[in-house]
């Protein structure tokens, strides 16, 4: 039995497939299992047991080539499935790219979602249902009921090299207990205001006494919010910021006592680490993406938005009936103004609240 895992979307996204792998493995445990995902987000899969073989595909440097050379590269790239003869080929992204590889897999089961272009028409064999308000977890794991197989388990899972757990011990030598804070996201319109987070990392290690460490990507726009938010910070956290690898980041949140941060794939990998999570929304909505309890069957997320909590993870959202919006920032600004004037003193009460658990 060989099994194709298709998912072209972003680095949390890759990891919320994680429960989907682990279902397929217990019920074809000798099967091959393998997954295409973008280039730079396979860490999220990397070194997990259930998994053969992980297959990139190239987005930006195939976006960047011109219109024949682009072309050729992702017909060379679709075409290459072929050859591997798969018994089940799931696409669990929206889009064309994903059909066309099921299609021309000629695997006896192709699942996906329904394309209206005619040509992908006899692309599936099983067609998955729309998304709606389910969280994403819920909508990877309709192949298994497309397929009528049990599922088991709803566990989302990381994994990292012990290699990575010596690094992080080497930056924790001094540092026992602390409070991870990811303060930023690729997209900053989801970001809170800089003002708000430096106040929360000063309470945290002022008031309650506890570290605060800091992470963040190497992205200049990160790293430059990150040094915005410490100039007015009066404390000292630990900045860990453009330092760590995805890995890394998750081998030192699995040591931290409280998750705080923005709708990120950090927030995620807190969640598959069964740290509580503290997370702030403001354009997306939890129903979708909001931080899973691993020890739960069920989503906690049943309002469109304000707070809302699953297990020992908590949303902090408004409740403005513009939310969730989906967009960009107000106005294309950038900015949700959402997430701009948050209660500080109930933020406060939320932590301490989930320190002294």
């Amino acid at each position: 039995m060989k099994i194709l895992l298709l998912k072209y979307r972003n680095i949390g996204d890759v990891l919320l497939t994680t429960p989907l792998i682990k279902n397929l493995k217990k019920t074809y445990p000798n099967a091959q299992i393998d997954a295409s995902v973008n280039k730079g987000t396979e860490e999220m899969l990397t070194l997990n047991p259930n998994l053969s073989k992980i297959i990139p595909y190239e987005r930006k440097i195939i976006n960047s080539l011109k219109t024949f050379k682009r072309l050729w590269r992702e017909i060379k790239f679709i075409g290459s499935f072929k050859k591997e003869n798969y018994d089940i080929v799931i696409n669990l992204t929206d889009g064309d790219r994903g059909n066309l590889i099921a299609w021309l897999s000629n695997a006896p089961i192709r699942i996906g979602y329904s394309n209206k272009t005619w040509l992908f028409r006899r692309a599936l064999t099983h067609k998955m249902p729309k998304q709606y308000l389910r969280h994403t977890i819920e909508a990877s794991l309709d192949p298994l009921r497309a397929l009528k197989i049990p599922i088991t388990d709803k566990n989302v899972e990381i994994f990292w090299s012990l290699n990575d757990d010596k690094i992080i011990n080497k930056e924790l030598t001094q540092i026992d207990n602390f409070i991870h804070i990811h303060p930023v996201s690729r997209w900053l319109f989801k970001c809170i205001s800089d003002s708000t987070m430096a106040q929360i990392i000063d309470y945290c290690e002022f008031d309650l006494g506890i570290k605060v460490v800091l992470t963040a990507s190497d992205d200049y726009f990160e790293i430059q919010k990150v040094n915005n938010i410490l100039s007015q910070t009066s404390s000292d956290p630990l900045n860990l910021s453009g330092k760590l690898s995805l890995k890394q980041t998750a081998a030192l949140n699995s040591k931290a006592k409280l998750f705080i941060g923005v709708d990120t794939s950090i927030m995620h990998i807190s969640a598959s680490n069964n740290i509580p999570v503290l997370a702030f929304f403001g354009p997306s909505g939890a129903c979708h993406w909001g931080p899973w309890d691993n020890s739960l069957m069920s989503s906690g997320y049943n309002k469109i938005n304000g707070f809302q909590s699953m297990g020992m993870h908590r949303v902090f959202s408004e409740s403005r009936s513009c939310q969730p919006c989906g967009k960009d920032g107000c106005n294309g600004s950038k900015i949700s103004d959402c997430l701009m004037s948050l209660d500080l003193l109930k933020i406060k009460s939320h932590i301490k609240e989930m320190v002294n658990e």
